[in-house]
């Protein structure tokens, strides 16, 4: 049964207290004006003043939530909680830094109707739209990674698994989410790959972005946790319950809306 709610948005915040104020202005400032229902769900680690903010703003605004624990769990983590939360029939997730504006959802939401269960945002398309790049430094952790994680996990259909705005239909999320484990920044690979796995259909698109210098993963120590868990991921992928399996997607674009087509 509906729960009346269109759009759940879950917001891993690690420590975001510095922006997560701005971030939900920007979000109430757009989703009120939308024809649709919502919810916001903040979903927040650390030791800072985030619960405490998005607590007074909540007091004003009914569809905001948050649920909260001290401490750095990781992102995988606070998206599964998040997600227990969501009751919406689209159902997703972005970066509380906000390095993609909600606005982007306008290019969602038309593959979803079209017929897609999952719609990814990328930094690595043509359409793609990068306000501010990473350091350099970073770009090129950012190849080696990709090359790792093709090579680890496959998914070489996804050029950009670790961009942090990604949208599901009701059904692929509960599915998806009751079996994620990773808690960390793999748990974007982890998802993806599942998906596959289930034979979810999945549509990456081109969105803005905007590098915000706060990076929180550790060069050496996170970057080891990262390669195990890649590891953890591919040891595991083939223990996935399966569902019947979806007929692609990709099969029915002769029939998708002509805007969309390009």
């Amino acid at each position: 049964m509906s729960s009346g709610v269109y759009l759940s948005v879950v917001l891993p915040a690690y420590n975001e207290a510095g922006s997560i104020r701005s971030t939900l202005t920007a979000m109430q400032s757009y989703l009120d004006r939308q024809r649709y229902t919502y919810e916001i769900i903040v979903s927040a680690d650390g030791d800072d003043e985030t619960p405490a903010i998005v607590s007074e703003i909540a007091r004003d605004w009914p569809a905001l939530k948050l649920t909260a624990e001290p401490g750095r769990h990781g992102k995988g983590h606070g998206l599964r909680r998040g997600m227990r939360l969501a009751s919406g029939d689209v159902v997703g997730f972005i970066d509380a830094d906000y390095k993609t504006p909600i606005d982007e959802i306008e290019k969602v939401l038309p593959w979803l109707d079209a017929g897609y269960d999952l719609v990814a945002g990328s930094r690595a398309l043509v359409d793609s739209d990068i306000k501010v790049y990473q350091p350099r430094y970073r770009q090129i952790g950012s190849w080696a990674f990709g090359k790792l994680m093709h090579t680890l996990i496959g998914l070489h259909h996804i050029r950009d698994t670790q961009c942090g705005f990604k949208f599901f239909t009701r059904e692929c999320a509960e599915e998806i989410f009751s079996r994620t484990r990773i808690d960390g920044y793999m748990c974007d690979v982890e998802i993806l790959c599942i998906a596959e796995q289930l034979g979810y259909s999945v549509r990456e698109i081109g969105i803005v972005w905007r590098d915000d210098g706060d990076s929180r993963l550790s060069l050496i120590r996170g970057n080891i946790q990262n390669v195990m868990d890649l590891l953890r991921i591919r040891l595991t992928r083939f223990q996935i319950g399966r569902r019947p399996r979806r007929v692609p997607v990709r099969v029915m674009e002769p029939n998708i809306p002509e805007q969309l087509a390009s």
